[in-house]
């Protein structure tokens, strides 16, 4: 008898479900009214639920959701900006004493239809059917909490940060890498739970999310800004409750619509989480024999008012980190490598100022790594960070690293930031850096220390322009004079332009030792302007996106170092097709000469050239996929063919792989200016559950002979903690035949305990 009622209910709200679309859509263009989106964001409502649902993903029969009405009306912004979603979505919003719980019903007409690509955790939900909701708990319209789940109910967590304009909606925001004034921090987790489910009427999701996760203020009612995106993927479909323009994503918290009624309970939060580590290694710079080590540490998470959450760790252990991708350096300046060590993650993008990866006033990278990538031992640290009051920022950090003989001095690291948030995405803040070391690698009796001091600033004008500007002075013993820096920019997003203009000075002797610098001494000028196209009906294209671009580099001595103009069109077809056509305009301007090659040295001078750029990506929601980026052209004097093809396969959701190569061919008119440059990456992904997974990353980089192979498996049990398997293995050769080769296997086991 229960499953008949629960298969009538079922039923029924199915007919409810299809007969309400279909009045809709009827009365609609019957009556000759096509629907638009609203005029101002959407306000719903949370429930208080007097028992908790069931989380296994089935909203549909859990009797706890009748107490809550749902909320739908999806808009897309792709394919066709501004029009209803094809397929009806509906979310349940409801809270019991201690969590908020999601339920969300993505009704398809064509189940069979629905996309799954992965089941890791935090792996993309772009090229998946998905769904995400934002929070936004202080309702500041610039910061807030991002959950998301596709069918095979994956854990999606993030942080946005300073979400000023939104870093949009498609792939051309990548042209604004450098600019973004706002930050998403995927690596931010917390615990939670999610379970999925696809059924005959299309798939749903149901999340609990415990109140102890989340931050907010004191208020006993609370309200929240919030919104929700579901993809449908096979139709290249993007949706969004609270309606947004093309140029934005979900992160645009500025659109965002509300959430009333959510009554909070009084946070108190501690929580607990040792690990124990076991470590086994042999060969490399290793004497014979194999080495045994054994660490144990401890972070501890305390919420000191809801707003404000103080880290704290001891004998901090990254070994479950994975390695760093093999890059390729054919210029004269630095290569970025980013952070990924899960603790300087957390709320990192409190602690950004400057221009990324070009001028980053902190750069946490430099803390408990060496120059050459080694691994520090890290000693202790902590970290506060979080809202002094509704609009105020703060963010306190303090680390501590042992000191290696002949490699690296002890170090103390502290940086202090504190940023106001004003009307209209608009804030102002400042920033302190200081490393102070002991002195072990420099002559008795010298300073051994370095600060940087910083200020910051933005203001948003109307919807669619923001300025922005930050200024920064270094202070070093052994440097005096010329240690200033400073970035002007400013910003216009609206659905059809994109444009950008940027200036940056940065003295000959500013140095953030805690920070990264590309390089230093220049005045650099920087712009963009790009159109974004979508035609009715041309080709088949969805969107076109010509844009032109350029950045020179000069000298105070106004000697032109560095010029590049880049010229192309960005055609991307509704089949999951595109390409871009690019020409390359370069100029460089060489002081001092450099090796770029072993026996290859470029001699000063200036160097122009024109290169031809091609770029292909085929419908990534095929299992098999290719992507391809090749230019050709002039270089420093010769010529240069770059190829990099990458080949994609996976197998529904939990068997993935990526196969790509980087080719480079140079031809210099010098001696033994005629070679090749190759790195060859392989990773592999195979996922027993969304908890439990298997990876492998095997990179062979031919410019240094060098082998690496990195295998990881995790059982994972709450915010990424849990059981970790790694085997590390780096094979040096000369001449193809073995020189030196180094193993480490290691365990590490990591639990969260929740003491309040």
């Amino acid at each position: 008898m229960k499953y008949v009622s629960i298969f009538l209910l079922n039923l029924g709200k199915r007919a409810v479900a299809f007969s309400s679309l279909l009045l809709t859509v009827i009365g609609s263009y019957a009556f000759g009214q096509v629907p638009v989106p609203p005029e101002t964001p959407p306000v719903t409502q949370a429930y208080h639920l007097s028992t908790a649902p069931l989380i296994d993903g089935q909203v549909i029969g859990d009797p706890a959701w009748k107490e809550a009405h749902p909320t739908s009306d999806f808009w897309q912004t792709q394919p066709d900006e501004g029009r209803p979603a094809t397929q009806k979505t509906e979310v349940y919003i409801g809270f019991t004493n201690d969590s908020l719980y999601i339920g969300v019903i993505c009704f398809d007409d064509n189940p069979a239809g629905i996309i799954v690509a992965d089941s890791r955790r935090d792996s993309s939900l772009q090229n998946t059917d998905s769904f995400q909701i934002i929070l936004d708990t202080f309702q500041d319209k610039q910061n807030g909490f991002v959950f998301g789940t596709n069918p095979a109910g994956i854990e999606y967590d993030g942080q946005v940060v300073n979400a000023a304009r939104g870093s949009g909606s498609g792939r051309p925001a990548a042209a604004f890498a450098n600019y973004n004034v706002g930050g998403f921090n995927l690596n931010w987790d917390t615990s939670w739970t999610v379970k999925a489910s696809i059924s005959d009427i299309g798939w749903s999701a149901e999340m609990e999310i415990p109140f102890r996760s989340l931050r907010y203020t004191s208020q006993d009612i609370q309200t929240w800004g919030v919104n929700f995106q579901r993809n449908i993927h096979r139709n290249k479909e993007v949706v969004f409750w609270s309606p947004l323009s093309r140029q934005h994503n979900l992160h645009r918290l500025y659109d965002a619509g509300t959430i009333e009624g959510i009554k909070v309970p009084n946070q108190r939060n501690l929580k607990v989480i040792p690990y124990v580590l076991g470590q086994v290694s042999r060969g490399g710079d290793l004497s014979a024999g194999n080495h045994y080590d054994q660490e144990l540490g401890i972070d501890i998470k305390y919420s000191i008012t809801p707003s404000l959450t103080l880290d704290v760790t001891y004998n901090t252990d990254f070994a479950q980190v994975e390695v760093d991708e093999q890059q390729v350096n054919l210029d004269r300046f630095s290569l970025f490598f980013p952070e990924k060590r899960p603790f300087f993650l957390e709320n990192a993008d409190q602690f950004s100022v400057g221009n990324s990866q070009e001028v980053e006033l902190f750069f946490s990278r430099r803390i408990g790594i060496s120059s050459d990538g080694e691994p520090l031992p890290i000693d202790a640290g902590l970290r506060l960070s979080g809202k002094l009051s509704n609009a105020t920022n703060v963010g306190l950090l303090y680390m501590s690293s042992e000191p290696l003989p002949g490699i690296a001095p002890g170090n103390d690291y502290a940086v202090a930031r504190i940023s106001h948030e004003l009307a209209n995405r608009s804030s102002i803040g400042a920033l302190f850096v200081d490393r102070s070391g002991d002195g072990s690698l420099l002559p008795i009796g010298s300073n051994d220390y370095n600060r940087t001091y910083a200020i910051d600033g933005r203001w948003g004008i109307g919807e669619k322009i923001d300025l922005g500007m930050w200024a920064a002075k270094t202070d070093t013993p052994t440097l005096s004079g010329h240690n200033n820096a400073f970035t002007l920019k400013t910003n216009y997003s609206s659905a059809n332009w994109s444009n950008k203009l940027m200036y940056t000075e940065v003295g000959e002797n500013f140095n953030p030792e805690v920070g990264f610098l590309d390089r230093k001494n220049y005045r650099k000028y920087d712009g963009t302007v790009l159109r974004r196209i979508r035609p009715d009906n041309l080709w088949g294209l969805h969107e076109i996106r010509p844009h032109i671009s350029y950045r020179g580099y000069w000298g105070f001595d106004n000697f032109h170092e560095t010029g590049y103009l880049h010229i192309d069109t960005h055609w991307e077809w509704k089949s999951g097709l595109e390409i871009h056509t690019g020409v390359n305009v370069s100029l460089e301007g060489v002081r001092d000469p450099f090796e770029i090659y072993d026996g290859v040295t470029i001699e000063p001078g200036t160097y122009k050239h024109k290169v031809m750029q091609l770029v292909y990506w085929t419908d990534d929601r095929a299992p098999l996929s290719f992507r391809l980026r090749a230019t050709r052209g002039g270089f420093f004097g010769g010529d240069k063919t770059m190829l990099r093809p990458a080949l994609r396969y996976r197998i529904g959701e939990t068997f993935s792989t990526e196969l790509a190569w980087t080719h480079n061919d140079v031809k210099l008119p010098i001696t033994n200016g005629n070679f090749q440059v190759n790195v060859v990456r392989l990773r592999v992904s195979y996922s027993f559950t969304p908890k439990m997974s298997l990876q492998a990353l095997v990179q062979y980089d031919d410019r240094n002979d060098i082998i690496g192979t990195n295998l990881r498996f995790s059982w994972l049990q709450s915010a990424n903690t849990g059981l970790f398997l790694v085997y590390n293995e780096i094979d040096e050769r000369g001449f193809n035949v073995p020189l030196d080769k180094g193993r480490e296997f290691l365990i590490k086991y990591s639990k969260i305990f929740d003491l309040l």
